[in-house]
Formats: structure tokens, C-alpha cells, sequence
């Protein structure tokens, strides 16, 4: 954690940084993730473009502050206490989508479910199961987010990173991420500013179809509200959901948050509820899991400002 000395440190620096949008301080990060629960960050900067989230990279080396990305917040879960340190959400200058022939490069803020869409609007097929997906492609990068039978490793060509701490840019193919099942190499301190996928020419029609498919799924599978979707990976050939449900846990509520009676994988949160009563109640899940299955269930979500956090 940042001492005072860090974060004066550091809001000094942000302060002689051009910053479009400004400096944010004790800013709140509930509204920013899809559980709208949580508490405020110590500082918060939206930068805009490379040339600003470079400026805010510089400004962060050597203070010992600890850095967060937050993207579209629909795969984290903060704190009630927040977050001590400086919270990062890439602005609008990195949603721009492009296509080049069958190759579509994406800025790491833009919506997945705008993406996929696009990607059909101009006769591409193969990027169609993010339309059910409400995060960012920064944050698909990172967890290799997936869906209907695909995922971003059989997609993902290349990534332009930038590391905070070092202040530096490289571009690193698909390859070297390592990308696993919901998982990469990506730290927690390197911002994916843009993203290339290898698509394949597709029928418009045909992919406009898919699309309502799988919205339609979604609609009547999952539960809306306040959640993150699914909350524990699944383990190796089994369900994450089944196991759940078996071990009695649906519709299971510690306080403001209670595991959902449509789909036992998702918690939902009360309107003005506790990001430490979800928390506790993904604890309280796992230890059923294991006590009755011997599994013990890998959170998918990200976890922020919690001791002991896994």
C-alpha cells in the first residue's frame, strides 16, 4: 500500500502532467464496475490518448504507488474500503475500431459487444460470441475472455502494451501471451491499448443472426442486475455452476448479496449494497464447494483492496 508521502508524491506530478479530464481525487469506482458496489480510489485519471496514459506512466515511477486498470469493471469487484492507490480508465481516444482487410485492431476501451458488431457490419465473421460479453478488449486480452465455443486466443494476432512501470510501449504477438483458459501473461501493470484479431470474411445476414442468437441466450440463461458475470472458473471438465448448485449454495445471501436462483455461478448485488458482503460470500461458496466436492473454485473475478484476496 502507498504511504501520504507516495501519493502527494504522485498527485504532484499528475498535476504538472497535461491531462485532458484532470486528476480525481478520493474518486468513487462503484459506478465504473458492473456490481455498482465499492469504495473510492486515492486518485483517478482518465487519460485520453498515448501520448497522456505515457504521461501518467512517467508520473507514477518511483512514487511505490500501486497502479489499477479498471476498463468496463465487469469482471472486478473493489473493496468497500477502496482502492489506495491510482485508478486508471482508458477515455474515449482508445475505443477507435478499424479493419484492414480481414485483420480488425481495436483500442483496449472498446466495448466488446461494439466490436462484435462491427466486426459483422463490415462482412467479418469469428469475433461474434463478444457480443454477449460487456467488457473491454483490454480486459479480454488479459483474462482471455471467452464464450459459445471460442475465445480471444483463437483470434488474438497482436497487442500494443504499455507498462506503467516501466513507461514503455511494445507491441507483443498473441503468442507470447500464453494465453490460457482465462488467463495470460498480461500483468496487472500493463495497459493493453490496442488489440489485432484475424478474422475471416463472413455473411453479413448470416452473422447478424448469430449475433441475436446469442443475445437471446444470454437473456434467458443469465441473470441480469448487478453482477459480474460468472464469478469461479470452471474447473477441468466440469461446471463451476453444477458444483455450486450441488453443494446447496443457490440462492445462498450473506447481507446485500445473495448467489443467483438462475444461474448459481453469478452473484448478484443489492442496489446500494457491500462490495465485503460479496466478498464473503464467494468465501462462503468456495468453502461449501470444497467441503462437498474437494474442489477448490478459482475466482474469475478480480478482487481489489481485500486481505487475503486469492
Amino acid at each position: 500500500m502507498a504511504d501520504n508521502q507516495g501519493i502527494g508524491l504522485l498527485r504532484e506530478r499528475l498535476g504538472e502532467t497535461p491531462l485532458a479530464n484532470g486528476v480525481g481525487t478520493g474518486h468513487g469506482l462503484a459506478h465504473l464496475t458492473t456490481y455498482r458496489v465499492g469504495g473510492p480510489a486515492a486518485l483517478f485519471v482518465r487519460p485520453d490518448d498515448q501520448d497522456e496514459l505515457m504521461g501518467v506512466a512517467k508520473a507514477l515511477v518511483g512514487t511505490g504507488v500501486p497502479s489499477l486498470v479498471v476498463g468496463r469493471g465487469s469482471n472486478m469487484l473493489i473493496a468497500d474500503a477502496g482502492f489506495e492507490g491510482l485508478a486508471i480508465q482508458l477515455g474515449p481516444g482508445f475505443e477507435t475500431t478499424r479493419v484492414r482487410g480481414n485483420r480488425l485492431t481495436a483500442g483496449g476501451a472498446a466495448a466488446l459487444p461494439v466490436v462484435a458488431r462491427f466486426s459483422v457490419a463490415e462482412g467479418l465473421t469469428g469475433f461474434e460470441w463478444a457480443v454477449g460479453v460487456p467488457g473491454s478488449m483490454g480486459g479480454a486480452v488479459r483474462m482471455n475472455a471467452g464464450g459459445h465455443g471460442s475465445d480471444m486466443a483463437a483470434v488474438l494476432t497482436e497487442v500494443s502494451l504499455l507498462d506503467l512501470e516501466e513507461a514503455v510501449v511494445t507491441k507483443v504477438p498473441a503468442a507470447q501471451l500464453h494465453l490460457g483458459y482465462r488467463q495470460s501473461t498480461v500483468s496487472a501493470c500493463q495497459v493493453v491499448t490496442s488489440a489485432t484479431l484475424d478474422l475471416k470474411e463472413g455473411e453479413r445476414a448470416e452473422g447478424e443472426e448469430l449475433l441475436a442468437e446469442i443475445v437471446r441466450w444470454r437473456r434467458e440463461n443469465q441473470p441480469g442486475g448487478q453482477n459480474s458475470g460468472s464469478v469461479f472458473a470452471n474447473p477441468p471438465g466440469d461446471s463451476a455452476g453444477r458444483l455450486i448448485e450441488l453443494a446447496g449454495a443457490k440462492g445462498l445471501r450473506i447481507g446485500s448479496a445473495a448467489v443467483s436462483e438462475r444461474h448459481a455461478n453469478f452473484i448478484q448485488a443489492d442496489q446500494g449494497g457491500s462490495a465485503d458482503d460479496i466478498f464473503a460470500l464467494m468465501a462462503e461458496v468456495r468453502r461449501l464447494v470444497l467441503e462437498g466436492h474437494g474442489l477448490d473454485l478459482i475466482p474469475e473475478t478480480i478482487l481489489v483492496g481485500f486481505s487475503g484476496a486469492p
